[in-house]
């Protein structure tokens, strides 16, 4: 209890089991995205839709500039369909495999809301969870299986959910990748891996595979104080986004030589070097959007990095768009 991170969708061990809303809410915004980035925009989306039944009314593009940053954007459209769904059935399934069926809830996640917000005796195994059951047993290879069955056996019966949070706790400010702080572990007299004298070993380090190139162009239309933005496609990467307009990102650079900018975005899969070009002509269909208000577009952040980089040049040099490279 005294290690217990506070977090806001949490409740602490001898406490009421928490809101499944939150639970679930947290556990979306969680993917892929870390503890601190996802605190403050979780209570302001908290804020703004409180319960699972306001989520359900809103309008998909209200939630997806209110995800804007986030990234993984599918999560955002997922969760609208999911919101839209359980609130239709009056409220979140309570077992991990009815959990499975709603939209963007995958097995983790299933297991995550079913053990920590119902008392199910389900495992929900993150690389938190992986990290730590494979130090106490000194596996270099675990099979997720294998971990989901150890959990299980060192579960109490309904308390799944507070040793998932117990572990994910351990693992991230104790049991960490690099430098675990072994000797203020609560379990390192149990440890394998600590007695091996070499914990970082365990899970053994997974190749990683060098992220294919990219290239796009993006173009910056102004017209007074106000830029030209599209929305994109509602599927595919970045989908229902606002952005700049631009070009199909290929594997071939694609610059006309007019460029004013360049950004580099890491995507899960690809590298993305984006240039800025000018143009002077609306392009597609969209929307003139005030420049001093470009915080309130609902941009993701290889747009806003985009943007910022223009204007911050601008600002810099005092010339405009077309003389800012």
């Amino acid at each position: 209890m005294d290690n217990f991170r506070l977090l806001p969708w949490r409740s602490p061990p001898d406490g009421a089991a928490p809101d499944p809303y939150r639970v679930w809410l947290s556990e979306i915004m969680l993917q892929q995205t870390t503890v601190a980035t996802v605190i403050p925009r979780f209570e302001r989306f908290l804020a703004r839709w409180p319960t699972v039944d306001s989520l359900a009314a809103a309008a998909i593009q209200d939630v997806m500039g209110e995800w804007a940053g986030l990234g993984y954007y599918a999560r955002a459209r997922n969760l609208v369909a999911c919101a839209r769904l359980v609130a239709q059935r009056g409220g979140f399934p309570a077992t991990a495999s009815d959990l499975r069926n709603l939209p963007g809830v995958g097995d983790y996640t299933a297991a995550a809301i079913a053990a920590i917000a119902f008392g199910e005796d389900a495992a929900p195994v993150d690389t938190n969870v992986v990290r730590v059951i494979a130090r106490l047993d000194a596996n270099s290879a675990p099979a997720r299986a294998d971990i989901e069955r150890r959990f299980l056996a060192m579960a109490p019966p309904g308390r799944a959910g507070d040793l998932a949070q117990a572990m994910m706790d351990l693992g991230a400010t104790i049991c960490r990748p690099r430098a675990p702080k072994c000797t203020l572990c609560p379990v390192a007299i149990a440890c394998a891996a600590f007695a091996s004298g070499d914990p970082e070993a365990f899970p053994a380090k997974k190749a990683i595979a060098a992220r294919p190139q990219r290239f796009g162009v993006a173009w910056w239309i102004e017209r007074g104080d106000q830029l030209w933005l599209v929305r994109r496609e509602a599927k595919g990467l970045l989908g229902g986004m606002a952005a700049l307009p631009g070009s199909q990102w290929s594997a071939d650079e694609c610059e006309s030589g007019r460029s004013i900018g360049r950004v580099r975005h890491l995507f899960t899969h690809f590298a993305l070097d984006l240039s800025i070009e000018q143009r002077d002509r609306p392009h597609g269909e969209g929307w003139w959007h005030p420049l001093d208000r470009l915080d309130q577009a609902g941009l993701p952040t290889l747009y806003r990095r985009a943007c910022a980089l223009v204007l911050g040049r601008r600002e810099k040099t005092g010339h405009d768009a077309s003389t800012a490279a």
